[in-house]
């Protein structure tokens, strides 16, 4: 593997950037995720969480080591916008895709109770309500 633009970090990217004004609540996780997705994207970092841009082998040291360094600054770019309780979940996943799969896993189920919901609320709905 060749080095990527994606293994390049600009001057002004820091761990406690905020890449979306709205941090992730379970309600919102649609919306999250896409404004996520949009910023990685544009900082050319979406490989990482979607698994494209693999973890170099240890016999490439100097490409590990920069790999490594962005992941880590992804990784706190998604627990900074995380709740609390999130946070100390995932923080000790070692990639940002099993914490980006994570996330996704956690809050789809949520998603899922929530339509369900929804569905057997608006069933309950007679003519007179």
């Amino acid at each position: 593997m060749t080095l990527l633009a994606g293994f390049f970090i600009h001057h002004f990217d820091h761990p406690r950037m905020m890449l979306v004004s709205k941090p992730l609540t379970g309600d919102k996780y649609g919306t999250w995720c896409r404004s996520m997705t949009i910023a990685l994207g544009a900082k050319n970092k979406l490989g990482f969480v979607d698994g494209t841009v693999t973890k170099p082998s240890a016999r490439k040291a100097t490409e590990l080591a920069i790999w490594q360094r962005c992941n880590d600054m992804i990784l706190l770019w998604i627990v900074n916008v995380v709740p609390s309780d999130i946070q100390s979940s995932v923080v000790y996943l070692r990639t940002t895709k099993e914490v980006w799969d994570d996330l996704k896993e956690h809050f789809s189920q949520q998603n899922i109770s929530r339509l369900f919901e929804i569905q057997r609320d608006s069933a309950r709905i007679t003519q007179n309500q």
